[in-house]
């Protein structure tokens, strides 16, 4: 019984990531400013759950790991350029070009972490670029510099997420609640500056339905969704965990064809089953 609540947890977890593109698009404010109260509530979410909980583990009188505060810088500029992709191309892509984070740290992996490459994790890491190729479409003609954007901005988000999982990896902060705490709260104060110096916050037209979207993915797609997504995933088996991992993007793929009613070529479609298909097999060699 215990294992079917922590399953349908991870489930929904999964569910409700996949679906964060629409809510942006719903939401008319500036990505820097979206990044940043995502950051601030989900870290106030995540700081009542373990004060109710004690899940937070005990306060360490020593320093804080300095790779936190980068893995937050990082983690702010990864929604900003997610956000931004979605502003600018469909969700499906905006999502695909996101999980080529995958690659980027396979590659990366020989020189961080002395790990060998075998011939298998290279086929699949060039068998997602080609992927991205065709989800991108600049081998068709429909392509337009507003959907070409875009990507871009979905693989910055997938290089700076890529980053965030690799300050994570030698991070030596054990307790997942409080390390990811000490990330949402940096990332949103690193976007202070920026925002004054912007004047975001007066540039937005504020009213009860803008408020009440930017609680929702503070309180349910950050707050909520990481503690579903730490409080399940530890119990899982490893091959459970990887393969509904794949829920978030398929999620994603739905609600931008079925809801959105977002355009996707016959090409694109093969690049995703490419992306997701060599990410599930690299994962698979891992274990």
């Amino acid at each position: 019984m215990q294992r079917n609540s922590d399953l349908l947890q991870f489930i929904l977890s999964m569910v409700l990531m996949g679906t964060i593109g629409i809510f942006r698009r719903w939401i008319p404010v500036s990505s820097e400013l979206l990044a940043f109260f995502r950051g601030l509530i989900g870290a106030a979410s995540l700081f009542l759950y373990t004060k109710l909980t004690g899940k937070g583990g005990a306060v360490s009188s020593g320093k804080i790991d300095p790779l936190l505060f980068a893995g937050g810088i990082v983690l702010g500029l990864n929604w900003i350029f997610l956000f931004e992709a979605y502003r600018f191309t469909t969700i499906a892509k905006a999502t695909l070009c996101y999980y080529m984070e995958p690659t980027i740290v396979l590659f990366l992996s020989p020189v961080l972490f002395n790990e060998s490459l075998s011939g298998r994790k290279i086929l699949c890491g060039l068998g997602s670029l080609a992927g991205m190729v065709l989800v991108s479409g600049v081998l068709e003609s429909g392509s337009g510099a507003q959907d070409l954007r875009g990507i871009a901005c979905g693989l910055c988000a997938a290089c700076f997420y890529a980053l965030v999982v690799i300050f994570n990896k030698k991070c030596r902060q054990k307790n997942v609640y409080r390390r990811t705490m000490i990330e949402l709260l940096t990332a949103a104060i690193v976007l202070i500056p920026y925002l004054l110096l912007t004047r975001s916050f007066s540039h937005t037209e504020w009213n009860p339905t803008v408020i009440a979207l930017i609680l929702l993915v503070g309180v349910v797609h950050t707050g909520l969704v990481y503690v579903m997504y730490f409080g399940s995933m530890t119990k899982l088996r490893a091959q459970t965990v990887s393969l509904l991992s794949y829920i978030d993007p398929l999620t994603a793929l739905a609600v931008s064809v079925l809801v959105l009613k977002e355009p996707i070529s016959v090409p694109a479609i093969l690049g995703a089953v490419m992306i997701l298909g060599c990410a599930v097999l690299m994962e698979k060699e891992q274990r």
